[in-house]
């Protein structure tokens, strides 16, 4: 692999020239214009349908013209990773400071995963010096487009947007499903959520193969912030739709660094501070009007668990497998399947977990390195999506601790008990169903209704430590 130092000295300059907008009665699509000089240039562009009272994009709207820039400005951090250039050149809109120091900190923290797993060191202020042409653009006024209470609901066909989905079940009359790059896990969730085609929104984001290409050469590859990706792309979405809310499905278990006693987070873009990030900016520097939040924060992995054993209709055709995802199935051999397994074992008996695994996660004796990062016996967690140490360790004691008597255990609970991981977490654990994250930017009119669901599916009880009623 090329060395970061290298390709710095080599390529100085990453340019974002500008974007292009063509739409007609059914679509808009916004072609990017970015550019490493003397390595390449890349057009990546995305498709968004329009609905159907929208005849064609308002090309004097500086809303949507300022939501399509700033989607070019996280869209172009998946570029600039190639050869990471000193610096970035803004040609489309300026941008004042406290906006630079805004983009500096999201395309810091969430290349955290990539700096690390590559080896690179480097600081906040010196990873990237920003220089943005023109006149900054600074909104004086909200739109008149939304229309009411709408919601448009980030689908990725996992339990966790599952869970949101059933929560707002009760108003979803203006609701819509909000999917990119939409494969068989998603499409079945909005389907048996009772969505139908008129409420899908499936956006098409289409990566430069210049790119592609260049990572198999040996330029610098690994993991950017998608879900800044989904929070940009959404907000643009709900504005042409006139749609005012947008309930992602982040839990509180996405705040938790994936390296101890570090600032790296494969999270990152999930986390309580992006979403707040992203929050005051929007209110400041973009003016849709719209009101981006996750309805699941107050909540751990844990709790959505105990919460999604209790909606049987995803539990056939949820998908939460990076691997598997193209072919729709589990691949049972990376530590996100684990995971999976893991969080729903205190909830889902052994046999049925199996029959929607295929196998049994926790007999596989040869993901035991995966196991050890989870519960945190080592010092980093696997880089997926997956909850905090300290819940996986409760749900585990808890599936030992309830195992039906007289039925061998799975090797891997086994090792647990052996590695005296269960007598140090039997006593609390059943504390994550009186979790409740406070530092969350849910709605009034959401939380009532949102403690209510959570209580009647038994995720959550009263501080008193009286048990929910369970449906």
């Amino acid at each position: 692999m090329k060395t970061y130092e290298a390709l710095r000295k080599q390529y100085q300059q990453f340019i974002y020239h500008g974007f292009e907008v063509e739409d007609d009665e059914e679509k808009v699509v916004i072609t990017y214009d970015f550019e490493i000089p003397g390595l390449s240039s890349f057009a990546p562009s995305w498709e968004i349908p329009l609905p159907d009272s929208e005849k064609a994009i308002d090309r004097d709207d500086d809303v949507f013209l300022n939501l399509a820039f700033s989607l070019g400005m996280v869209e172009l951090i998946s570029y600039w990773k190639i050869a990471c250039p000193k610096e970035v050149i803004i040609e489309p809109c300026g941008l004042d400071e406290e906006q630079i120091a805004w983009w500096k900190r999201l395309y810091f923290n969430g290349l955290g995963e990539f700096y690390y797993t590559n080896g690179i060191e480097e600081d906040q202020e010196g990873f990237m010096e920003i220089t943005a042409k023109g006149k900054a653009w600074h909104p004086k006024k909200k739109n008149g487009k939304l229309t009411g209470d709408g919601c448009l609901i980030p689908v990725g066909g996992g339990k966790d947007s599952a869970v949101t989905l059933d929560i707002l079940r009760s108003r979803k009359d203006n609701n819509y499903c909000y999917i990119i790059n939409s494969r068989a896990a998603t499409l079945d969730t909005a389907a048996v959520s009772d969505y139908d085609l008129a409420h899908i929104i499936d956006v098409r984001r289409t990566l430069d193969k210049r790119m592609l290409q260049l990572n198999e050469e040996g330029y610098l590859n690994g993991h950017t912030p998608f879900s800044a990706i989904v929070a940009f792309s959404a907000t643009l979405t709900a504005y042409l739709y006139g749609l005012t809310y947008i309930p992602l499905s982040n839990e509180s278990s996405a705040n938790e660094s994936t390296v101890k006693d570090s600032y790296v987070n494969h999270q990152y873009s999930k986390s309580f501070q992006f979403e707040s990030d992203f929050h005051n900016y929007e209110k400041k520097y973009l003016a849709s009007g719209t009101y981006y939040f996750s309805l699941l924060r107050p909540l751990s992995e844990f709790q959505i668990a105990a919460y999604f054993s209790k909606v049987k209709k995803y539990h056939e055709l949820f998908r939460s497998c990076n691997a598997g995802s193209k072919r729709n199935i589990w691949c049972c051999n990376c530590p996100k399947c684990l995971f999976v397994w893991l969080i729903l074992s205190p909830f889902l008996s052994q046999p049925r977990l199996k029959e929607i695994f295929g196998i049994n996660m926790a007999n596989k004796l040869k993901m035991e390195d995966d196991f050890r990062k989870l519960i945190g016996l080592d010092e980093e967690k696997p880089f997926e999506c997956v909850g905090s140490r300290d819940e996986i360790n409760c749900a585990i004691t808890l599936a030992i601790r309830d195992y039906p008597k007289g039925v061998r255990k799975p090797a891997l609970f086994y090792k647990y008990k052996r590695w005296g991981m269960y007598d140090k977490y039997l006593a609390d654990c059943e504390k994550y169903f009186y979790y409740y994250d406070h530092e969350n930017l849910l709605p009034e009119e959401f939380e009532e209704l949102f403690i209510q669901e959570l209580k009647k599916r038994g995720a959550y009880r009263d501080s008193n430590g009286k048990k929910s009623d369970k449906s």
